[in-house]
């Protein structure tokens, strides 16, 4: 396709696109636009961050030999997803969730999206050669300390990932607003959520089989089975919407966590490794490392809002961390309102709320405390210089300044 060769890699690390209408259509000011997916279906991985975030992806990114970024962008600008894009353009003037998710693929803030498998990479390659060589796994093939296998590992991981953001953006019919679009305009954006995501999905599936790994094939599955299961929590109401159950706890918002994302990150750290024949005290280390990633990732996330008011009171997930702490601790005196999705709470007294008990603070420690179990989780590899930039991105996400700041 002739617009690929118009893409170039810029000296900020940020995509650069010139007449590609895939691209374009998606980085299109949409005015008005107020439909989006709950932060933590859309953020984990993606949000905006300081310089110490950029800087420590930014290192990383040179260990692994190329810019992430580009893993996805094969499939995105397949012929079959350009042609979803074209049927994409009949959604602008509507509000359907398919139009934010599609525009925040490549970019979504300050840097692209792609660090889950950019830690997939970064993990294979702080655990070294395999230590039990085997026909598929000869060093002489590792490139920059990684088999090619565990490249297309990270990948498929990106397109898994996509493809459930894809999946998230149908919408209840029974839910539209008038100034949402027409009816008509809401199914066809349906059935292209559906189908486009079914496209991803089908080819991580197709290179899944590929690896020709069944314990592998057996490892993502399981992960793609959980992603499934966090669309039927205690958290979300028929409609997927977030929903605060009365006698919410910690535990409930830590199994929606790993469900929604970190089961992903974790199974393919650990698949990673089965990739490359470890042993199984290094696929559980670099099981553990993802899922704490992960949590702590969401909770730096679910935080931000509470303490850096430029990112909008609209980010307060009802569902987020200190918001289910502080409920947790203060069961008798919570508003109902916050527990009905159809009469809401304004998010100026559900601020008021959090911050007038110590769940920010408690949160901000947990944070901390998955932050150091990832680390932690890293005394079986070996030092080097991807083991360190594993460190400095878990850093970046939970160290005082990083929280402080946002």
């Amino acid at each position: 396709m002739a617009s690929i060769l118009s893409i170039y890699y810029g000296r900020t690390g940020t995509f650069i696109f010139r007449n590609c209408d895939f691209i374009r259509m998606f980085t299109l000011n949409y005015h008005g636009f107020r439909v989006s997916l709950p932060s933590r279906f859309v953020s984990i991985f993606g949000t905006s961050r300081t310089s110490n975030w950029t800087k420590a992806v930014s290192e990383a990114e040179k260990l692994v030999g190329y810019p992430t970024s580009f893993m996805s962008l094969r499939c995105l600008l397949s012929d079959e997803l350009s042609n979803v894009a074209i049927h994409i353009r009949k959604l602008l003037g509507t509000r359907h969730p398919l139009l934010k998710t599609a525009r925040g693929f490549l970019d979504n803030g300050k840097h692209s999206l792609q660090t889950r498998g950019l830690v997939v990479l970064l993990i294979s390659k702080a655990a070294g050669p395999s230590p039990n060589p085997s026909g598929i796994c000869k060093e002489q093939d590792m490139i920059s300390g990684i088999y090619p296998n565990q490249r297309s590992l990270a990948e498929i991981i990106e397109m898994i990932h996509m493809a459930s953001l894809i999946h998230k953006g149908v919408v209840n019919l029974e839910d539209i607003q008038p100034g949402d679009g027409s009816r008509k305009d809401m199914e066809f954006g349906n059935k292209l959520s559906v189908l486009s995501g079914d496209f991803l999905l089908a080819s991580s599936c197709t290179a899944l089989a590929k690896l020709n790994n069944t314990k592998v094939v057996e490892i993502i599955s399981k992960a793609i089975g959980n992603l499934m299961e966090a669309e039927f929590t205690a958290l979300k109401d028929k409609s997927g919407n977030p929903l605060l159950p009365r006698n919410v706890t910690c535990s409930d918002w830590i199994e929606q966590t790993y469900l929604s994302s970190g089961c992903l990150l974790a199974e393919g750290c650990r698949a990673a490794m089965e990739l490359a024949n470890h042993s199984e005290s290094v696929k559980d280390a670099a099981f553990t490392f993802g899922k704490n990633m992960a949590l702590a990732q969401q909770m730096a996330d679910d935080i931000g809002p509470f303490l850096d008011h430029n990112q909008g009171l609209a980010n307060i997930s009802i569902t987020s961390a200190p918001i289910i702490r502080h409920v947790e601790s203060h069961q008798k005196d919570i508003d109902d309102r916050l527990f009905n999705n159809s009469e809401g709470i304004e998010p100026k007294q559900v601020l008021k709320m959090v911050k007038s008990g110590s769940a920010i603070q408690e949160c901000t420690e947990l944070c901390r405390e998955y932050g150091q179990r990832a680390i932690h989780s890293l005394d079986l590899f070996s030092d080097s210089d991807a083991k360190t930039a594993l460190i400095n991105i878990i850093t970046a996400v939970t160290n005082e300044q990083q929280l402080g700041a946002r």
